[in-house]
């Protein structure tokens, strides 16, 4: 949750567990070792062998996923590598499904991705190590978009550790979360014990006025969700690597492009690990500048979509926010990284805009949606 490795919220998995599971689609029993385990915390997830082949297994607890959760993922993954965006492929059980339950738990399984993971030991949301990553990590994300634009599965409803942009394109965004918390017991018990009218009143329902005017021009299209350097794998070691495949859909859903766009610089160009320890975070805009231009140079954006970014990024982790508060406060009964998530990340980050390093990023981008002309 910081610059210091935590105990992982669900038990590692083992070679028995895995094995087992791979045995129910088709693998050789016995044949399954486990050859790294993800040091993510709130995930327990491996690369496995065996059977000559190397695979990619993920557990997720029944109170975090389903299977219709999981099943729209994998439709996503399998109409992305359709159309030529390189995800890994999600392995088939005999009878067509794709996940397998046993007991609370749901696992899938995913060929291992092509690549090289250059960011696997970087702490989540570190920025990118050079400019022609985040050049790549653009142009790549404008051909996701790109595919997933005429993936017409609806919206996935608000859940545990799931992002969307509900809250902040309702009428009334107040009711929108009180709607949710009704249906989010976890969530509701929570934010009883907060001054959550009044932090959303302060310091959210200011950009998402702002933001309202313009939703109407900016469409919507699946995005990825959490798009980062951790979540991308690179086709070499060296500073301009391109991008070999893109991982980790558990976020993704109906949105829009502009605010997939925002959460790829929310998060890879903001030091937030520093907000937390020393208090300034500084923006690093030559790779903000650096993954916009990679974007257009696949998929111009709309002068819409460009005066939304600064709109956006203030209130764009709003609904994953809460996600984790729920996390937090009800699946694994953690209040300290409850309040982490209320606190440091709901709040603490819209409130980092209104410093001098947040506004220096908001004005970077007002500044190039004021001198760029209006994509066709």
């Amino acid at each position: 949750m910081g610059r210091d490795l935590v105990e992982p919220d669900w038990p590692p998995l083992t070679d028995a567990e895995v094995g087992a599971v791979l045995a129910r689609y088709g693998w050789t029993a016995g044949q399954a070792a486990v050859r790294w385990r993800s040091p993510r915390p709130m995930s327990a997830a491996a690369l496995v062998d065996g059977d000559g082949q190397e695979v990619f297994v993920k557990r997720h607890h029944a109170l975090v996923r389903t299977a219709a959760q999981l099943g729209a993922e994998h439709a996503l993954a399998g109409h992305l590598r359709a159309l030529g965006v390189a995800v890994p492929a999600v392995l088939r059980l005999p009878g067509g499904g794709s996940t397998v339950r046993v007991g609370d738990y749901l696992y899938e399984v995913q060929a291992r991705a092509t690549g090289i993971d250059l960011y696997r030991d970087v702490l989540s949301w570190e920025p990118f190590t050079s400019a022609d990553h985040a050049w790549a990590a653009g142009a790549a994300l404008a051909r996701f978009h790109r595919a997933s634009a005429s993936f017409s599965l609806p919206a996935r409803p608000p859940a545990v550790l799931t992002n969307s942009c509900a809250v902040i394109t309702a009428a009334d965004p107040l009711a929108a979360v009180a709607r949710l918390a009704a249906r989010r017991p976890g969530l509701a018990s929570y934010l009883d014990e907060q001054p959550w009218q009044d932090d959303f009143i302060s310091c959210h329902l200011p950009a998402i006025g702002r933001l309202a005017p313009l939703l109407p021009g900016l469409g919507r299209l699946w995005g990825h969700g959490d798009w980062h350097p951790s979540n991308l794998t690179w086709t070499s070691h060296e500073p301009d690597a391109g991008v070999a495949a893109v991982i980790d859909l558990g976020l993704a859903n109906r949105t829009f492009a502009a605010h997939d766009l925002a959460v790829a610089i929310e998060r890879s160009a903001v030091c937030w690990l520093d907000l937390a320890e020393s208090g300034p975070a500084h923006p690093d805009l030559s790779a903000v500048a650096a993954l916009l231009d990679g974007y257009e140079s696949v998929r111009p954006l709309s002068q819409a979509e460009l005066g939304a970014l600064p709109l956006l990024l203030p209130v764009v982790h709003v609904e994953y926010a809460l996600s984790e508060v729920e996390y937090f406060a009800g699946v694994v009964r953690s209040r300290e990284n409850a309040d982490l998530a209320y606190h440091t990340y709901l709040v603490g980050h819209t409130r980092w805009f209104g410093t001098p390093e947040g506004r220096a990023l908001l004005s970077h981008l007002r500044q190039r949606a004021d001198r760029q002309p209006a994509a066709p």
